[in-house]
């Protein structure tokens, strides 16, 4: 049976399960629906003159540190520059992005027809099983320097092996991290890439919201995470998420497991799903019952309220990733809580779910126009309960904009 058809099958058991069961009696704390349209696939492309302005962009990035080629191999910053990411294998792929003139792509011969059709990018050359394909890579290099050594900016995700690979084939070249470069440009978001953005926080908020109804006693934290990934296929995003009851919430980054769904128990879920590659990231945390725990409400409201705080406080090219994360930090400790707030304050989310910019103590990064980020504040009581709140933010021309739709307090 193919993965998606058990992801379908398994959508339909929970959702007959849930009806039979009923939750008369035990019901979750409603979460709202998104009233941004529903896309039908997550594959609204990047227009070729996205991806030639950011070729360009780069290309000044490189003139500015005197670096006279950008190698990137499959991930995030590939995709960046040609709109798609063919995935890492054993064999060779990359993208030679010169300081002038025009990008090549290298990779097997077999793959130049699927490459060709997901990149506006014109020259890809494909190398034959018994080739060293690092000789193509030195080719297209030399083709824009002939003579003389120079400087690599190579991307900091190549894997070891093929760094060494572009290293011997290229000898006396020196090579620098290309962090400096991809980050700064993927750190503003343009208003396309904004766009898609919101499109999967409108998926993932409506399948928080089937998922949240579909809670019944009996079910299991995988049996639920199943159900979500299934309820972001149907409305065509890519993505899962992770679901925590009870004292399972307590663990930041803990992972579904069997622990099964009674009434009377919080309910936290981190999830995110992708459109065209950019992604979301949204975590509530719910009770399953009829009466939250005082406590429960205490907490929730708390986080709520230094959420708040660091909202209002964002203030374009003037505040800074730590500024928000001391604010939030200072709402829970005066209540006592600062012990259980064990991480930062939230990270900047695009192509890959964490990239910078990170609201952090220690991050002097400001917040442009564009930037995009989480605040998630958290408190994390190990034996009883956590309660996270996340929302999904874009810094504007006036201030923070919160794209997802923030939950009530209670």
């Amino acid at each position: 049976m193919e993965r998606r058809d058990f992801v379908a099958l398994m959508a339909a058991v929970l959702e007959t399960r849930t009806w039979e069961r009923g939750t008369r009696n035990s019901r979750a704390t409603p979460v709202p629906t998104s009233a941004f349209p529903r896309p039908r696939s997550q594959e609204p492309s990047l227009s070729p003159a996205t991806i030639s302005r950011r070729i360009a962009r780069a290309q000044a990035e490189l003139t500015t540190r005197k670096w006279d080629c950008l190698i990137a191999t499959p991930g995030a910053n590939y995709r960046y520059f040609t709109g798609s990411n063919p995935g890492r294998s054993e064999r060779l792929i990359a993208l030679v992005l010169p300081v002038g003139g025009d990008p090549a792509i290298i990779c097997p011969a077999f793959e130049v027809g699927r490459i060709k059709a997901r990149t506006p990018i014109a020259d890809v050359t494909g190398w034959e099983e018994r080739d060293d394909p690092f000789k193509l890579v030195t080719k297209a290099v030399r083709k824009h320097k002939v003579r003389g050594t120079g400087t690599i900016a190579l991307d900091s995700s190549t894997d070891y092996a093929t760094f060494l690979g572009i290293k011997d084939a290229l000898g006396g070249w020196r090579f620098e991290d290309a962090r400096p470069v991809t980050e700064r440009l993927r750190m503003v978001k343009t208003g396309e890439e904004v766009d898609l953005v919101r499109r999967a926080i409108a998926i993932t908020e409506d399948a928080l919201a089937a998922t949240f109804a579909a809670l019944a006693p009996g079910t299991s934290e995988q049996d639920i995470a199943r159900f979500l990934a299934a309820e972001m296929a149907r409305r065509g995003g890519d993505g899962d998420g992770l679901v925590q009851f009870g004292p399972s919430s307590a663990f930041p980054h803990g992972a579904p497991a069997e622990t099964t769904l009674a009434p009377e128990m919080p309910v936290l879920i981190d999830c995110g799903c992708r459109v065209a590659g950019y992604t979301s990231d949204i975590t509530r945390t719910v009770w399953f019952g009829d009466r939250p725990s005082e406590e429960f409400k205490t907490i929730f409201n708390l986080l709520h309220d230094a959420q708040t705080a660091a909202i209002a406080l964002g203030r374009p090219l003037l505040t800074q990733g730590q500024e928000l994360d001391r604010a939030a930090r200072q709402v829970i400790a005066a209540a006592g809580y600062g012990p259980q707030f064990t991480h930062r304050l939230g990270h900047g989310f695009g192509l890959e779910v964490h990239e910078p910019p990170y609201l952090v103590d220690g991050s002097e990064t400001r917040l442009e126009p564009g930037m995009t980020f989480t605040i998630e504040p958290g408190v994390y009581q190990p034996g009883k309960f956590g309660v996270r709140i996340e929302d999904d933010c874009v810094m504007t021309e006036t201030g923070i904009e919160v794209l997802s739709h923030r939950p009530a307090k209670i």
